[in-house]
């Protein structure tokens, strides 16, 4: 089973990645999603250094924002409990 997770990217990296996979579902021929896009930019013989860079750079606020999706997430699951008896 493959553990997947969230990548948060700036338009303009979102804007890259696409465009990488878009040429990469050329050259293959079929259709290739931003993961296997990225798996090629870190596995292809000339290295992208600044595409990689932009990709995994930390977004500031990014922690705060996600502990407040997590707890109101909670209180979605508490209130769907509540109304549906799940």
């Amino acid at each position: 089973m493959m553990i997947m997770t969230t990548v948060a990217v700036t338009r303009e990296v979102k804007r890259r990645l696409l465009r990488v996979a878009s040429e990469l579902q050329l050259k293959l021929g079929r259709k290739v999603d931003l993961n296997e896009a990225i798996s090629y930019l870190l596995t292809r013989e000339k290295r992208r250094p600044d595409l990689l860079d932009a990709a995994s750079r930390v977004i500031p606020g990014f922690d705060e924002a996600y502990k407040e999706l997590m707890q109101e997430r909670k209180k979605d699951e508490e209130r769907a409990r509540g109304k549906f008896g799940v």
